[in-house]
């Protein structure tokens, strides 16, 4: 049994973890919600990420948040996997449960519940721009909140064709072209993700609610483009808060303030 003298540890295992807001805003967080726990944030190099994790298991950590490639570094180490984290093959999240570590992939949560601020998803058609790990969880959310039809659409457009059909029995899927990438006219949503090279978007219309799940801060020519044609723009500071508030609740149990995370960001970002 964990004494209640020892505090809960939560790290962040960057590769970079330079300039990376995660403990600025889980600190934050853990004020908040009146816990008596601790954030460190270590850079950890790819080659390093399995004894970086039983480290972190046997000091006891809570958990670990991973950026770059140790998400997917990280997720053949770890014993079970959510489903969203095995769709995806990758881990943003680490949660430590009955002594093992269990991965989450948190990024596609994040985005859809920026999103439905805005907008209710279900029964909407969808564009998901990128077919990497962050398209992928972002395609699985949106088919799991009821959209009506996804298209999605990715420089490799091998990629973006196992993507469309691996997801869920009676999601209706159709693939597009990357350059252009065309926006349909019964597409109400894009989320546009990482990837090599970015594509020249035709059809932007004011009608659009556009995610930019590319960027956390920052000038974004994705946001700049939406909002020259009038769209409804989440910005990546929005949905960067959304996921924080996901991650922070899976390991602590515990609400986090959504405004009060991104003016947190904002204020970091601004630093």
């Amino acid at each position: 049994m964990t004494s209640p003298a020892l505090q809960e540890i939560v790290a962040l295992l960057g590769c970079p973890a330079a300039g990376d807001p995660a403990q600025y805003l889980f600190e934050r967080a853990i004020e908040a919600a009146g816990l008596d726990w601790r954030f460190v944030t270590c850079e950890v190099a790819e080659v390093d990420i399995a004894p970086a994790l039983a480290g972190a298991a046997a000091l006891g950590f809570r958990g670990c948040l991973l950026s770059g490639p140790l998400r997917e570094a990280a997720l053949p180490l770890i014993g079970t996997a959510s489903p969203s984290a095995t769709f995806t093959g990758a881990a943003s999240l680490v949660e430590r449960r009955d002594g093992i570590f269990v991965g989450h992939m948190t990024d596609g949560r994040g985005v859809v519940e920026a999103l439905r601020i805005h907008v209710d998803p279900s029964a909407r058609a969808a564009i998901v721009a990128g077919a990497g790990p962050r398209g992928r969880a972002v395609a699985l959310e949106l088919a799991a909140s009821g959209v009506d039809h996804l298209f999605v659409s990715d420089p490799d457009s091998a990629r973006a064709v196992a993507l469309a059909e691996s997801l869920p029995e009676g999601t209706a899927a159709t693939v597009l072209d990357w350059q252009p990438l065309s926006i349909p006219p019964q597409a109400s949503i894009l989320v546009v993700t990482p990837t090599a090279t970015r594509p020249a978007f035709a059809g932007l219309r004011a009608d659009l609610v556009v995610a930019d799940a590319v960027r956390v801060g920052g000038p974004s020519l994705v946001a700049t483009e939406a909002r020259e044609h009038g769209c409804c723009l989440v910005d990546g500071i929005e949905i960067h808060a959304c996921q924080t508030a996901i991650d922070f609740h899976t390991l602590s149990g515990a609400e986090a303030d959504v405004d009060m995370l991104r003016e947190a960001l904002e204020e970091f970002l601004g630093a």
